[in-house]
């Protein structure tokens, strides 16, 4: 063997090692980068313990066992009897009997406000309903309401119990899209059930309620709400809630992937309201306003689709007393950008008859600022009591309508039936919220003035009025 043939192969047999050690110590280097020891420090790029499968769901998706079991605490099945009443017969006025009627069941949830027996939970939860029951814990409480809201779909319930547990809250404000959200409900009575999802928008206007004065600013989720969990939690992560679980868009009935929340922010308003004087104080500025569509944007000559323009203005309205006009784009209230009507209304919402608010407008594309003074719904700046007359000798519960609701429906006087219980009234026939106007075409102007003359009436009776949904309508009886 020569010597070339020797150094050849020395060469190769070193190479040959050199390139095992060099193999051996990168793969232990690749080691010790996804360290398998939990005493070892991780930095942000080294994957912990358990598979990349894994590791991805925990890094994503946030631990909801806490804030389920916090709030499921908090929320209670609603179990509603209502009677429906289907015929009369001459029989039933001669000899003042009730018309044949039938029961009807309802359900629903709602979440527990105050450890005193305050309940929250849907207007529509509890509309029209004689006896309503709350269970919570296996337990079954007697519920009466409180108040409602139809604006805001809201209903305050209240039970006698002085140890509950009740919801934390959190304000609405702060949510944000994309945040994790848990739905939680207790439909049928099946001790509660929670789904999860993301908030998909906030200041939703859906055009679902009915009221005069709706306030819809619903926080959008995809968290699956399904009939029976109306009037339930919509919280964070951390328990707290968010929302009241209003209403679902679906053309079957069931969850299709839109659940909508009233805000809690609106919520604890509402309900704090609703204790303290028996309904919401509503506040206006004395206009009404739109959204900017395309039509507006282009009849204006606008530049950006920002604020909402003011479509109509009240002659004695505070916000002609400081000097807004129609066609003005009002672009902020008290700092918060308005960028929708259900924005506008939201921050109405948060606030009373009296309070003063700063409104930033923009007119001939000058920006400009004024104070103005909210009002009730009467035009003054007072705090409205809601006043009900029972009326046991009729079977009703009456209210006087407001003098500006009587202007906007085009009346001079009128009684509103709040509650209906067993007597004349139902033997009529007449639903809660119907509106009387005149009796034997004879207005009538107080509560009191309907009772009596319903007391006396004999022969033949026309009562006249407006029902719940607007439309005249009159009522023929004979006595």
């Amino acid at each position: 063997m020569n010597t070339q043939t020797v150094k050849t192969l020395i060469t190769g047999v070193l190479a040959g090692i050199l390139g095992a050690y060099l193999f051996v110590s990168f793969s232990q280097s690749s080691t010790k980068t996804f360290p398998n020891s939990e005493s070892q420090t991780q930095d942000n790029n080294q994957i912990p313990q358990g598979t990349f499968a894994s590791y991805q769901r925990n890094a994503i998706t946030p631990d909801f066992v806490k804030a389920a079991e916090t709030a499921t605490e908090c929320v209670v099945y609603i179990k509603t009897v209502s009677g429906t009443s289907q015929s009369y017969t001459w029989l039933d006025f001669f000899f003042n009997g009730d018309p044949r009627s039938h029961r009807s069941i309802g359900s629903g949830s709602g979440v527990i406000f105050s450890k005193d027996g305050y309940i929250v939970t849907n207007n529509h939860v509890v509309e029209d309903a004689d006896e309503i029951e709350v269970i919570h814990n296996k337990r079954t409480y007697k519920a009466e309401i409180i108040g409602t809201d139809p604006s805001t779909d809201l209903a305050l319930l209240k039970v006698k119990r002085d140890d509950l547990p009740f919801i934390r809250i959190a304000t609405s404000k702060e949510v944000r899209v994309g945040d994790w959200v848990l739905a939680v409900g207790n439909p049928f009575n099946l001790e509660s059930t929670v789904t999860a999802g993301i908030v998909s928008a906030k200041g939703r206007n859906i055009h679902i309620l009915e009221d005069q004065f709706p306030i819809e600013s619903f926080i959008q989720t995809d968290a699956a709400i399904n009939p029976g969990n109306s009037g339930g939690a919509l919280v964070n992560i951390k328990g707290e809630l968010v929302g009241i679980n209003t209403a679902i868009i679906s053309r079957t009935g069931s969850y299709a992937g839109y659940g909508f929340a009233v805000p809690s922010d609106i919520v604890v308003k509402v309900i704090t309201d609703l204790k303290e004087y028996g309904q919401v104080q509503k506040a206006f500025i004395g206009a009404e306003v739109v959204d900017i569509d395309e039509e507006i944007y282009e009849a204006l000559e606008l530049k950006e689709y920002a604020g909402v323009v003011i479509s109509r203005i009240e002659e004695d309205g505070s916000a002609n007393k400081v000097g807004l006009k129609r066609g003005d784009i009002i672009l902020k209230i008290n700092g918060e950008n308005i960028g929708s009507k259900s924005n506008f209304d939201e921050q109405l919402s948060y606030r009373r008859p009296g309070d003063k608010i700063t409104i930033e407008y923009k007119r001939d594309g000058k920006l400009k600022t004024i104070d103005l003074q909210l009002t009730n719904i009467q035009g003054t700046t007072d705090i409205v009591k809601r006043e009900i007359v029972k009326a046991p000798s009729i079977g009703a519960e009456l209210e006087l309508v407001p003098k500006a609701e009587r202007k906007k429906l085009g009346i001079e006087n009128g009684i509103r039936i709040i509650k209906v219980s067993r007597g004349l009234i139902a033997r009529l026939g007449l639903e809660e919220g119907f509106i009387v106007t005149s009796v034997n075409n004879i207005e009538v102007t107080t509560p009191e003035e309907l009772i009596t003359v319903l007391e006396q009436i004999q022969g033949q009776v026309i009562i006249r009025g407006i029902s719940k949904k607007g439309v005249r309508k009159y009522y023929n009886f004979y006595f």
